[in-house]
């Protein structure tokens, strides 16, 4: 097997192909263990839903969301309901407001009405990465004036080491 065949000479390397296909689909298997799938989770409800009701899924939407699942939100008009659709925008609205006020999503596809659904698509907010623990300050602000007499000394110290240092005044 070519290793490095870029180099002058390229460099080639003996081995068995099948116990490297097999090393090869087990790093693949393993790197698969530790990805997420997202999956779409759908949350329904009726255009004539009451306050509570709308509180809950909108609970259950966040928990979702948190689990780093999409949400697909619908709004089911029956009969003569579907002649005012702005009922069902308003609700969208109110409920993506307030996913987006518990930053716990943020809308990915906009309302859009499908046969007697009107959906829209929230996906979850991005995670923020951890803050990377800060390493402790050698010397701080005020105690910097008393780490230059030591630097001086040390300036010193290797000057006369090199036998520049003169013991004469420079005035004489």
């Amino acid at each position: 097997m070519e290793v490095a065949p870029n180099s002058n000479p390229p460099v080639c390397r003996i081995l068995d192909y099948g116990k490297f296909k097999y090393e090869q689909a087990k790093k693949e298997r393993e790197a698969h263990k530790h990805q997420k799938q997202s999956q779409v989770r759908d949350v329904r409800f009726k255009a004539k839903i009451g306050q509570h009701d709308l509180d809950l899924k909108i609970r259950t939407a966040a928990k979702l969301l948190k689990a780093g699942d999409k949400v697909k939100v619908s709004v089911l008009f029956r009969g003569r309901e579907i002649t005012h659709p702005e009922i069902g925008r308003d609700l969208l609205q109110r409920f993506a407001a307030a996913i987006t006020e518990q930053a716990a999503g943020t809308v990915e596809k906009p309302i859009a009405m499908e046969g007697r659904f009107m959906t829209m698509i929230l996906a979850p907010a991005p995670q923020k990465a951890a803050p990377k623990p800060r390493a402790p300050r050698e010397a701080t602000d005020h105690q910097a004036p008393a780490a230059e007499p030591q630097a001086e000394t040390a300036m010193a110290a290797a000057m006369r080491s090199a036998g520049v240092g003169s013991e004469q005044p420079q005035g004489a």
